[in-house]
């Protein structure tokens, strides 16, 4: 696999800075791109074009965040702020969209009812998406796990 534009859906979890600075490494080797994309995710009680003030104030800092860390890496970046029903579907729509080779999903070490879970959106992106995938989940501490 050598990819050459790579999809980084990031939340603002602690995974987001190394899935970016690694994707960096791959997307530069094949003189590609990354693009940074963070979903919002709407509630069904709001139009789907809400300006929910809070979680773009949210998105903007995440998205200057990882903008910061890929100009670091001399690495050619586009960042998206989305707003979606669901996570899942918006991030395959935008790899479909933007013709990538790969997605790479920062996955915080989180345990729900005593269970590591990576939640919704990671199996939906791994069932669906056209491309590779990589998750890159943060090492398990002493008080994770």
């Amino acid at each position: 696999m050598r990819p050459k534009n790579v999809l980084i859906p990031v939340s603002g979890c602690r995974a987001d800075e190394e899935a970016i600075r690694l994707s960096c490494r791959l997307a530069k080797k094949g003189g590609g791109k990354i693009y940074v994309t963070y979903v919002i995710q709407v509630d069904r009680t709001l139009p789907l074009d809400a300006e929910v003030r809070p979680e773009i104030d949210k998105a903007e800092k995440v998205l200057d965040q990882a903008e910061t860390i890929a100009e670091e890496q001399d690495c050619n970046v586009e960042t998206d702020l989305l707003q979606s029903r669901e996570i899942g579907p918006a991030i395959v729509d935008e790899a479909i969209e933007r013709g990538v080779d790969l997605i790479t999903i920062g996955v915080d070490y989180e345990k729900k009812f005593g269970e590591f879970t990576m939640g919704d959106m990671i199996p939906y992106v791994l069932r669906n998406a056209p491309c590779w995938v990589l998750i890159c989940r943060e090492p398990i501490t002493g008080d994770a796990g």
